[in-house]
């Protein structure tokens, strides 16, 4: 059995839904070592988020950043926790939606996601800065 945990730096991005299934792969070159296991990821943040969709069309991400900024807007009156600024209040009930994890499958030394699937960090305010996930694989050794 190998167990092995690493934080993994994703760069400063804009607010909106990133791919980062390739940057947090390569951040744990463990990974190889791995024939079957599962690697849950998870962001401390609490203004950003994790969630796995479609990983082809960056339509997909523009339209999530669209629906979630019709639903939690950030000029909504009945906010009282405004003092970080607009988009914060709406960001943690964006990141509360979509969670601070996700589980992938580790399959022959890589992540087992779908043709379709990717990682998307969910960046939910203006200026979130660099953010840090937690990979924590662990499974059964390949070969």
């Amino acid at each position: 059995m190998i167990w092995v945990q690493r934080d993994v730096r994703l760069d400063s991005v804009p607010r909106g839904f990133h791919l980062v299934t390739r940057e947090v792969e390569r951040g744990v070159p463990e990974l190889e070592r791995i024939g079957v296991g599962l690697a849950p990821v998870f962001i401390r943040p609490t203004a950003a988020s994790l969630t796995l969709n479609e990983n082809a069309s960056s339509d997909v991400r523009r339209d999530f950043e669209s629906w979630f900024n019709e639903v939690v807007p950030e000029d909504a009156s009945y906010w009282t926790h405004t003092t970080e600024g607009p988009d914060d209040m709406p960001a943690h009930i964006k990141a509360s939606l979509l969670g601070p994890s996700v589980t992938v499958p580790v399959r022959d030394g890589s992540f087992a996601l779908g043709t379709w699937q990717g990682i998307y960090l969910c960046e939910h305010r203006d200026s979130g800065g660099p953010r840090k996930v937690t990979v924590t694989a662990f499974g059964q050794k390949r070969g």
